[in-house]
C-alpha cells in the first residue's frame, strides 16, 4: 500500500474537526493528520517554529482551511502561504461555514485551489470531507518535489 500523505486540518471548531478526522479515519485517507486550531498555529506549523520546530521539513499534501479563525484569520494565512516561495505550491482547500461571495472572491484570487462551503448535514459533510480526501491526498499529483509520499 503507498503511503499516503500528510494532511493539514486548521478549524477551530471542535465538532468540525472531530467530524473531518472521522470521514478520513473512515476512509484510509491519511498517514498523518495534523490539527492546528488557529492561524497563528497553522503558521508556525508550516513554517517550523515553537511546538512545530521539529516537525519533518516535507510539506503537507494539502491544507483544509477555515475562514473564521483566531489570532490569524483564515484569509491571512492564505495570503501568507501562497506569497511564500516554500509553501506555494502547497494545495489549500478553504473548508468553511461562509457563504459570502466576498470571502469566496478573495479566497480565490489569493491562489486558494478550492472552496466547500461545510455542509450542515453531517453525512453530506462526512461524504465531502471523504471526497477532498480522496482527492488531494490520493488522485492529484503534486509538483515534483514539493511533497513526500
Amino acid at each position: 500500500m503507498t503511503k499516503l500523505a500528510r494532511i493539514l486540518i486548521v478549524e477551530d471548531d471542535p465538532n468540525d474537526v472531530e467530524l473531518t478526522l472521522t470521514a478520513l479515519k473512515d476512509y484510509n485517507l491519511a498517514n498523518e493528520v495534523v490539527v492546528t486550531r488557529d492561524g497563528q498555529q497553522a503558521l508556525d506549523y508550516l513554517y517550523r517554529r515553537g511546538e512545530f520546530n521539529t516537525r519533518s521539513t516535507d510539506n503537507p499534501a494539502v491544507m483544509l482551511l477555515d475562514l473564521k479563525l483566531p489570532k490569524v484569520g483564515g484569509l491571512e494565512v492564505l495570503q501568507q502561504i501562497k506569497s511564500d516561495e516554500r509553501l506555494k505550491m502547497i494545495p489549500v482547500v478553504v473548508l468553511t461555514s461562509s457563504h459570502e461571495e466576498k470571502d469566496m472572491m478573495r479566497s480565490y484570487s489569493l491562489g486558494v485551489n478550492a472552496y466547500v462551503v461545510k455542509p450542515v448535514d453531517f453525512h453530506e459533510f462526512v461524504n465531502a470531507v471523504k471526497e477532498l480526501g480522496i482527492f488531494w491526498a490520493i488522485v492529484n499529483e503534486p509538483p515534483p518535489g514539493s511533497v513526500k509520499k
